[in-house]
This record gives structure tokens, C-alpha cells and sequence, in this order.
């Protein structure tokens, strides 16, 4: 189960009674480890996923967001590893969302975090870079204990390196994980037309099943790239790509060095589309963009400077304390307006999730069960014709 601090899903923000309940359901129906990060690496917004996950007995693993800036290097990660050590976490995640943790640097980072914390360490990365693989048999080298993999059919491309050849690669050393390459062969024929169904059916992309240069050369992850292209096409601006790519990395440093992980990668790649198709830098600003620097999803790696504050929210107060300490007990709240749709309790979760989304599904679910038409149902005066 993954929990990203306070911001779990996309740009919304939770109250910690919320984020408690999540946890509590989550554990309750089997889930033993909670990976919890921040888009951030603001500690703060991890405190109450944290302390729920222990008092529901559960696994914290703490995940460090790997990103490249001038004010990140292996000494930063360390002394945030070391936090969430001191914090209760059970195991630190090296999370590498944008796969750009090459071989050396993974085995010095490894070392460095093994040198400093006592708790296992795991490495996540993706092989949209097409490192990955090497980079886990050098983390493996300096002494990380897991590591993420993807059956090969799923694997490659945005999604992990792939397990078989990894247990392969590691049979008869002392890194032998003892798993059997016969019955994983097994596990892949069975997603081989599984892969091919949904390739056909264009649930899965090919495009995102390949390598692509540009992680490392921009440092952008494959999903913001993709995200980019889609927006530029939008507005029949592809000739543009460059001139954003050459953008990104300035909105960056402008909105204080956010790793480049959900949401702030949407937002710091959206607004520099803006910056570059409005032809001025902040003419037009993001709700998320000024969201950031407001303090609204909690403290930047690097002070926002004064005017970048002034030109994108003028004198409007910023946050200075933790986000969710603003936010009142919401789940109540919740629990009412979605009463009617409720057949079990993870139907909150759902609706606090998914909103209306999750609505339109409770009425499909209903009109299965009590077999009526949804477009026909009048639900101010709860009728459905005969």
C-alpha cells in the first residue's frame, strides 16, 4: 500500500483523520507493509502515516525520493535516512521514481545509508533509462537488501527490471535469493498473453515499454515526458518540446528543487508548457504551481526566493507549518455525503479517493444488484419507473 504523506492521491490533501483510516482498512484486509512517501521529502508529512502504521502494527517502510538537483547529493539522502530511522521507520525505500540512479552512484549511496541506519534497505527504480538492472546488482554489491522487480512479461520500459534474469544472475553467489527460475518461468507464461491481450487492446502502450535517452539527458521521468508531448500536441505546439525541456529545469529551481515525483512533476512540467506557450515566464499560473509556493504541500528542498514568491502569489500569506495540521477532521464529513452509496466501510475510502468517480461507480454497482436503469432513476424523489 502506498501512501504519499499527506498528498496520498494526486493534488489532493487529507486531513489525518483520514490518512489513520486508511491505514487502519488498509492493514485490516492484509496489507503488512505501508511505503509511505513525500513528493517533497518534507518529513513533517510523513509523521502521521507513520504513527498509524505502528499503532495498527504494521510495516513502515520510509521511502527517500531520489532526485538529481544541486542542493541533493548522498549526504542529503543520509541525513533524511537517518530521520526516518529516528521516526519509527522499519525499512528506508531509495525510491528512484524517474529511474535516473545510475550503477556507481547507487553502490555510494547504498554504502553511504548502510553506514548510518540499522533497518534493511530497499531500492525502487524504473528502466525507463535502461539502467536499472545494472544499478540493482551495484546497490546489491554495497549491501541493499531488496529490490523491486516486475515479472518479465510486465517489466521493462516505466515499469521495473525484470525478475527473472535477476535471480538468474544471482544464483550460486552469496546474493542467491533462492527462488526457483523453473516455477517463475511458470508465473511468465501464464502473463505472456496477458501482455499480448492487452497490447492489442491499447491498454498497455508500447511506446512505454522502450528505453528513452532523454530520462537522463533532462532528467524528466517517462511519464512527465509523455505528459509534455500530450499537452504540446493539445495545443498543435510539438515544435515547442525543446524549448520546454530547456524550461523544466528552470521552473525547477524556481519552485525551490521538488524531486520530480507525483504531483510535482505534473506541476513543474504543466507550468513550464505555460511559461514557454505564453511566450513570459509566469503570465499564466498553475492553482498547483501557486500551491507550492504558498507552502501547500509543505517545505521545498530550497527557499522559494522573494520575487518568484512576489510574481507568482503577490502578498498572500503562505504556510509555514506543517500542511495537514490546517486541515480539520474531514471523514465524518465524508461518511454523510456518500451514506447512501455505503455497502462497506472501504466505500469511504473509495469516495474520499475517487469522488465522483467513485459515485458514478456505486450507481452501477446498485443498478447490478437491484437490476434497474441508472438513467432512469429519479434520485430527488427516489423513483424508477416500472
Amino acid at each position: 500500500m502506498l501512501f504519499r504523506g499527506q498528498n496520498i492521491l494526486g493534488y489532493r490533501h487529507y486531513a489525518d483523520d483520514i490518512v489513520e483510516y486508511f491505514v487502519q482498512k488498509s492493514i485490516a484486509n492484509g496489507i503488512d507493509i505501508i511505503r509511505i512517501f513525500d513528493a517533497l521529502n518534507d518529513v513533517r508529512n510523513l509523521e502521521c502515516a507513520i504513527n498509524a502504521t505502528k499503532k495498527e502494527k504494521g510495516h513502515v517502510q520510509a521511502a527517500v525520493s531520489y532526485t538529481i538537483s544541486p542542493v541533493h547529493n548522498i549526504d542529503s539522502f543520509v541525513k533524511m535516512s537517518k530521520q526516518l530511522e529516528d521516526m519509527g521507520a522499519d525499512s528506508i525505500c531509495i525510491k528512484d521514481m524517474a529511474g535516473l540512479l545510475v550503477p556507481y552512484t547507487a553502490y555510494d549511496l547504498v554504502k553511504a545509508i548502510k553506514s548510518e541506519v540499522k533497518i534493511p534497505i530497499e531500492l525502487h527504480t524504473h528502466y525507463t533509462s535502461g539502467v536499472a538492472s545494472m544499478t540493482y546488482m551495484k546497490a546489491i554489491e554495497a549491501g541493499c537488501d531488496i529490490i523491486d522487480c516486475a515479472m518479465s512479461p510486465l517489466s521493462m520500459g516505466t515499469s521495473q527490471p525484470p525478475t527473472e534474469p535477476m535471480v538468474a544472475t544471482l544464483q550460486g553467489t552469496e546474493y542467491d535469493t533462492g527462488l526457483d527460475l523453473d516455477q517463475l518461468s511458470e508465473i511468465a507464461d501464464y502473463f505472456k498473453p496477458l501482455r499480448e491481450k492487452y497490447l492489442a487492446s491499447g491498454l498497455m502502450d508500447p511506446k512505454v515499454m522502450g528505453v528513452d535517452v532523454n530520462t537522463l539527458r533532462y532528467q524528466v521521468p517517462g511519464g512527465m515526458l509523455s505528459n509534455l508531448v500530450s499537452q504540446l500536441k493539445a495545443q498543435g505546439k510539438e515544435d515547442k518540446l525543446d524549448e520546454v525541456l530547456k524550461e523544466v529545469p528552470r521552473v525547477r529551481e524556481d519552485l525551490g528543487f521538488p524531486p520530480l515525483v507525483t504531483p510535482s512533476s505534473q506541476i513543474v512540467g504543466t507550468q513550464a508548457v505555460l511559461n514557454v506557450l505564453m511566450g513570459e515566464r509566469y503570465k499564466m499560473v498553475s492553482k498547483e504551481t501557486k500551491g507550492i509556493v504558498k507552502g501547500e504541500y509543505g517545505k521545498t528542498p530550497v527557499e522559494i526566493k522573494p520575487e518568484i514568491v512576489e510574481k507568482i502569489i503577490g502578498n498572500e500569506e503562505r504556510i509555514t507549518c506543517r500542511p495537514a495540521d490546517l486541515l480539520k477532521p474531514e471523514l465524518e464529513t465524508l461518511k454523510k455525503e456518500c451514506a447512501e452509496w455505503v455497502e462497506q466501510d472501504e466505500d469511504v475510502l473509495s469516495y474520499a479517493l475517487f469522488g465522483q468517480v467513485a459515485t458514478k461507480f456505486f450507481q452501477q454497482r446498485q443498478a447490478e444488484k437491484y437490476k434497474i436503469d441508472p438513467d432512469l432513476v429519479d434520485r430527488d424523489a427516489m423513483t424508477h419507473p416500472v
